[in-house]
C-alpha cells in the first residue's frame, strides 16, 4: 500500500532523511518510534506534501503511484490522511462547513455525487457520538478554543468520515490524558480492516498499549535502524534509544 524507498530529504541545505525505506501493507498498523530530531515528523510532512522540504532521491508510492508528483490535495484525494501533532485553529471556518467540504471533495474525486444534507448530518453525528465529541463543538469554528484532547478527537473524526486508504498519525498521543487517549485509540481501532493501513508515529509505549501495532520501526538520524514486532516498543520503554542512536551514527 505505502512504499517509501531510499528517501533522502533536506531542508535549507540540512539533510533530515538519509535513505529511509519503509513499507506498510494493506491492513497493517505500523508504528515508528525514535528520539527527538530523528526525522519522524519530517517523514509525515514529506509524505503529506508539505512545502519547504526538498526530496533529493527516492520515491513514495501509494498503491504503486509515486505521490511525490502530486499536490497535497491530490494526495488526499488518492486516499492519504495526516493527523497533525498540533492541529491548527482556523477562525472563521465553521467545523461543519469544513467537514462537508472535505467529504464532498473526496466524493467528487471518486466520481460520486455530493452527500445530501440529511446523510451528511447523520454521518457526522454518528461518528461524533462514537468519539465522545460534544455536539456543541461542531457548532464552533474549526479547533478554535478546543483543548488539546478535543483537537485530537476532531482529527480522528475527520479520519472516520473520510476513511482514507493510508492514515498517518503524527504523535497523536501528545498532550492527551488517559481518557482522551483511550477514546482516540478506540476511534483508530474501529477503522482497522484489511483495506486500510496506518502509520503511527509516537515516542511512547502508552499509545501502543491501546493501538497495538503489527510492526514497530525504530528511527534514528533519518533512517530506519531496526524493525520487528510490538516487543520492540517494550524494549525501548525499558532501555531508551541510546543503542540505536549509536548504530545510526
Amino acid at each position: 500500500m505505502l512504499k517509501i524507498n531510499n528517501l533522502h530529504v533536506e531542508i535549507d541545505g540540512k539533510k533530515i532523511l538519509n535513505g529511509l525505506t519503509l513499507h506498510v501493507k494493506p491492513g497493517e498498523v505500523a508504528a515508528i518510534m525514535g528520539p527527538n530530531g530523528s526525522g519522524k515528523s519530517t517523514l509525515s510532512y514529506v509524505v503529506a506534501g508539505k512545502e519547504d522540504y526538498t526530496v533529493t532521491d527516492g520515491e513514495i508510492l501509494l498503491d504503486g503511484v509515486n505521490i511525490l508528483e502530486m499536490e497535497p490535495n491530490e494526495r488526499a484525494a488518492a486516499g492519504l490522511f495526516l493527523a497533525f501533532q498540533y492541529p491548527l485553529e482556523i477562525p472563521g471556518v465553521a467545523t461543519m462547513t469544513f467537514l462537508k467540504a472535505a467529504m464532498n471533495a473526496q466524493r467528487k474525486s471518486r466520481g460520486e455525487g455530493e452527500l445530501s444534507p440529511g446523510d451528511f448530518m447523520k454521518a457526522v453525528r454518528e461518528a461524533a457520538k462514537a468519539l465522545g465529541i460534544d455536539p456543541d463543538m461542531l457548532k464552533r469554528p474549526l479547533n478554535v478554543g478546543f483543548s488539546g484532547g478535543e483537537k485530537k478527537r476532531m482529527e480522528i473524526l475527520q479520519m472516520a468520515l473520510l476513511r482514507p486508504k493510508m492514515a498517518i498519525l503524527d504523535e497523536t498521543d501528545s498532550g492527551l490524558d488517559i481518557d482522551a487517549l483511550r477514546i482516540v485509540a478506540e476511534g483508530v481501532n474501529a477503522q482497522r480492516d484489511p483495506r486500510h493501513g496506518f502509520l503511527v508515529i509516537t515516542h511512547y509505549q502508552r499509545l501502543l498499549d491501546h493501538i497495538v501495532p503489527d510492526t514497530v520501526h525504530v528511527m534514528a538520524k533519518g533512517r530506519i535502524v531496526k524493525s520487528g514486532g510490538p516487543e520492540i516498543a517494550l524494549e525501548l520503554e525499558k532501555h531508551g534509544y541510546a543503542e540505536y542512536v549509536g548504530e545510526a551514527a
